[in-house]
């Protein structure tokens, strides 16, 4: 049980005083670049609320990006993390290795999908991993093209950049990026033409003839697509897509990465997204809610490829740090013993029962287009009314008055029209309802 009460209390407005000087320093030191959602400094934090230097309790349904998921101060990641710093902090794996690493890839092995052999390499971000997933599957196959799709996010890194489809505010201004990069469709099913009950098989078809004229298969290293799509709006292929891209590459020797960075670790209700559909890719990478909030992330995949970069080629000063590798394994221990796929298939249940009955009280309801995710991976799509034209000021507007209220919520998408919801799979479930209250709120004041 966290310490941090899990009630929602707003003392001063938000952000309050405190947080307000505290912005003037941050304007002043750190680097305009670095985004912010909401400028309120957290003070403490734990299950299902955000505690703020001046004494607000906010209800986080944004689990700092999907990393909290056992919430930010959970006991079992605390207790290893800090039994670990007490004993050393760093040594670098690759210079006089220690058992918290090796443990943590054979975790992975066991959870990840496939009964065949697998191995894990770690690192410290998303795009670490994305990138060195790329790296593995070239030297395994001998090739370079790499394919991506539509709507995708991968990464901030130059490489990961080229893989990720959106410009602002991720790739304005900061090319020439990575060559031998390639997009095509993705099976957005509330925006595809003919409707998304053709999404799965269209797309897919669609794509893979972009592949074999416009790249060539054998000239593929690897295909590499989010099982639900993060920042590009919490979209989730139209059934049969990835099963067909899957067995595409399959079929051609082409390494197929899921990456689970957002997805992954419980967040939709399974352990992997890409279980869904029975799908075992080649290579998974994972980060965000694997450590507890430590920074850690990995590349997990069938040991024959993972083996075949060269001894050296892969690793990283910090990577599979100590203390990360312990806040891992804790991590991984609270998901067992909570069960929280379980609790992800309730706050599904609960919130998309609550945002069908907004959709459907609302004089207008349908502003809200689409209701989709798994999990607790949920999200709205907004639109004008009586049309699909996306509407990115009402969800920024959505968002400024949950903030108010005491929710923090958080946007994406393409069109920046999504308000997507990732609360803690520990949040208590009046907390849950709480929230949706708020959204309820903010939906007649905007």
């Amino acid at each position: 049980m966290s310490a941090v009460p899990q009630e929602r209390s707003l003392v001063t407005a938000i952000p309050g005083p405190k947080s307000v000087e505290l912005q003037a320093r941050r304007v002043a030191a750190v680097a305009a670049g670095v985004g912010s959602t909401l400028p309120v400094f957290t003070a403490r934090a734990g299950g299902g609320i955000i505690e703020d230097v001046d004494g607000n309790r906010l209800i986080d349904f944004g689990s700092g990006i999907a990393v909290t998921s056992v919430g930010a101060s959970a006991e079992a990641v605390v207790r290893r993390a800090t039994a670990q710093l007490a004993d050393f902090t760093h040594t670098c794996f690759m210079v006089t290795p220690y058992e918290g690493y090796v443990e943590v890839c054979e975790r992975l092995a066991e959870l990840t999908p496939g009964d065949h052999a697998k191995k894990s390499a770690l690192f410290n971000s998303g795009a670490e991993a994305v990138e060195n997933a790329v790296k593995i599957a070239r030297a395994y196959t001998k090739r370079t093209a790499v394919v991506v799709f539509d709507h995708g996010y991968h990464g901030r890194t130059n490489l990961t950049m080229a893989l990720t489809a959106k410009n602002m505010p991720y790739k304005q201004s900061f090319g020439p990026f990575a060559p031998e990069v390639y997009r095509v469709p993705v099976a957005y099913g509330y925006r595809w033409p003919t409707g998304p009950e053709n999404a799965g098989a269209e797309a897919s078809a669609q794509a893979i003839d972009e592949i074999t004229k416009q790249i060539g298969a054998d000239n593929v290293a690897a295909i590499i697509i989010e099982p639900v799509l993060g920042e590009g709006g919490f979209i989730e292929p139209a059934r049969g897509f990835l099963p067909a891209i899957a067995q595409f590459a399959k079929d051609n020797g082409i390494v197929f990465v899921a990456d689970e960075i957002q997805s992954g670790f419980c967040r939709t209700g399974q352990w992997f997204a890409c279980e869904d559909e029975g799908i075992v890719p080649d290579l998974i990478t994972t980060a965000k809610g694997i450590a507890g909030g430590l920074p850690l992330s990995a590349v997990t995949g069938r040991a024959e490829i993972m083996d075949a970069a060269h001894a050296g080629g892969l690793g990283g000063t910090y990577g599979g740090n100590p203390v990360a590798c312990a806040g891992a394994l804790g991590s991984i221990e609270t998901m067992r013993e909570l069960d929280l796929n379980a609790k992800a298939k309730r706050i599904e249940e609960v919130m998309k029962g609550r945002l069908a009955e907004m959709q459907s009280k609302l004089p207008n309801g349908d502003i809200i287009g689409d209701i989709r995710g798994r999990g607790a991976m949920i999200a709205i799509e907004l639109v004008r009314s009586g049309t699909k034209d996306p509407d990115p000021a009402a969800a920024a507007g959505l968002a400024r008055a949950c903030h108010a209220e005491g929710l923090l919520v958080l946007t994406c998408g393409t069109y920046g029209n999504v308000l997507r919801f990732l609360p803690p799979l520990v949040i208590g479930e009046d907390l849950l309802n709480e929230g949706l209250d708020i959204i309820e709120q903010a939906f007649a004041t905007v």
